[in-house]
């Protein structure tokens, strides 16, 4: 926080120096790079497609490609743009330098944030993925970053987490979600984590296992809740009820499968402190160049408050000069400070499931051909989950041919967009966290004349297919009922 130039060019020099000797090292000649300057010369931007070719190879077993030795340990998340998942490389640098570094980070600034914290005397739970073995070969293991993290926590930690270690990482959701139950409202918890939505699912079927009114029945010394990865706020009435408290510490974490980037320090403000010494190598590039094909990428030394920039990254995880997808803005520059203000594409993340533009229009698309249906325009937003009910999407279609079966074309659409999307499609895990997608067909020239009455028309302007808030899909419903759509 003092010294953050210092503490990049130390990590700069650090991650070139390492990776040297790799195969993508002696292409890109890292032993003749000696300032951040040639780096953003001689290294092109890369999006997960240009890495991948790559990162298949390590999995089946090459070794110093984008990072000294074999990678065997992998992330897998979604939201690329041709494959179902992406495999983001975990070498054990990136693991304890990153991950795992980033955890001990968020503990050090919960104490410090309430000295009354006892993460160290009861019993802590993080809802966590599954771990797998990759086919074509034996010695790689895949799945969520949180249960890598698990699989491989430090010994010091383990006694204060439940449930077992195997429940925790059983790859069934109904399996493990019944047995957490059991297991842990026996327990006294004190901290919790996890995506919000399968949280809820977990205090939902705990108080309805128990009988209590709210969770503070069952874990009554509960202080802490540490929440990432999706917008909090829609969830942030239900948290309350279900901890009724006003001693209770909501902390914001900025961590995905590429590495642990920020963490709520001041727990009254909404900011998040950028980590600098995680062996991350930050760049920006200001979203007003983003399409540009001169697009120029700064240093931390260069950025301004409030301007939306895409973060790029260069990790210990092999991966350089990285377009994460995130946007985000600095509201301090001293310590550096930042908030995330959304996607480079539009996106889906309320319930953690990363559904991206590219996923709904190959789903749509296949759907059609099987039905025989055309489409002219649609839009996606989310369901929120309300008190009693679960969460969904819910989708306005304009069709130049409809199908005969809605009901049926809905439920298809549904299989097709889980067979594209294994985030979503593990969020629909037998309906626990999300329902089955709903389908509201709009009348002929109804994304026309919306785009026409907010001005909107021409070839730069398009109808947002997706959206993570319901500002859209509630503007287009309202402006049928008003209006007609005249």
């Amino acid at each position: 926080m003092e010294n953050p130039h210092e503490t990049q060019l130390r990590t700069f020099n650090y991650l070139i120096g390492k990776a040297a000797n790799t195969e993508w090292g002696k292409r890109y000649n890292y032993k003749g790079i000696n300032s951040p300057a040639q780096y953003r010369k001689e290294v092109p931007l890369n999006e997960y497609d240009d890495l991948e070719p790559y990162i298949k190879r390590m999995m089946n077993g090459s070794f110093n490609i984008l990072w000294p030795g074999f990678v065997n340990w992998y992330a897998k998340s979604s939201g690329t743009t041709s494959s179902k998942s992406k495999f983001i490389p975990v070498p054990k640098e990136n693991l304890r330098g990153c991950h795992i570094k980033g955890s001990w980070d968020v503990v050090t600034l919960l104490y410090k944030g309430r000295s009354d914290a006892r993460i160290f005397e009861r019993k802590n739970l993080v809802m966590s993925g599954s771990l797998s073995n990759y086919e074509g070969n034996h010695m790689t293991t895949y799945g969520d970053i949180s249960a890598i993290m698990l699989y491989n926590m430090p010994i010091v930690g383990r006694p204060f987490y439940t449930p077992d270690f195997r429940t925790a990482l059983l790859p069934d959701w109904d399996e493990k979600i019944e047995k957490m139950v059991q297991i842990c409202s026996r327990e006294q918890v004190t901290m919790f984590g996890g995506v919000p939505s399968w949280t809820i699912v977990l205090f939902r079927k705990i108080l309805e296992a128990t009988g209590k009114d709210n969770m503070l029945e069952v874990w009554p010394d509960v202080q802490a809740y540490v929440h990432g990865g999706v917008g909090f706020e829609p969830y942030r009435s239900q948290f309350e009820r279900f901890i009724p408290s006003d001693d209770f510490t909501y902390q914001e974490v900025y961590n995905a499968s590429e590495g642990y980037f920020a963490i709520q320090n001041d727990l009254e403000s909404n900011d998040l402190l950028l980590l600098l010494d995680n062996c991350v190598y930050y760049e920006f590039l200001p979203m007003s160049e983003f399409e540009q094909d001169d697009a120029r990428t700064i240093g931390l030394e260069e950025v301004e408050l409030d301007v939306n920039y895409a973060m790029v990254i260069s990790t210990n995880a092999g991966l350089w000069r990285y377009m994460t997808g995130d946007t985000i803005k600095f509201t301090s520059l001293s310590p550096f400070k930042i908030r995330i203000t959304g996607r480079t594409k539009h996106f889906i993340n309320v319930f953690g499931e990363e559904v991206m533009v590219s996923n709904t229009d190959k789903a749509l698309a296949k759907t059609c051909d099987e039905f025989n249906v055309k489409v002219s325009d649609y839009t996606v937003a989310p369901i929120y989950i309300k008190e009693g009910t679960k969460g969904g999407h819910e989708w306005l279609i304009e069709f130049l041919k409809p199908p005969a079966d809605l009901g049926q074309f809905s439920k298809r659409l549904d299989e097709s967009l889980q067979e594209v999307n294994s985030d979503y499609e593990a969020k629909r895990f037998k309906s626990m966290a999300l329902e089955n997608l709903t389908v509201e067909s709009l009348p002929t020239n109804t994304f026309y004349k919306w785009m026409e009455k907010r001005g909107k028309l021409g070839g730069q302007n398009k109808v947002p297919r997706l959206s993570n808030n319901r500002k859209y899909v509630e503007d287009i419903l309202s402006f049928l009922k008003d209006d007609n759509g005249h």
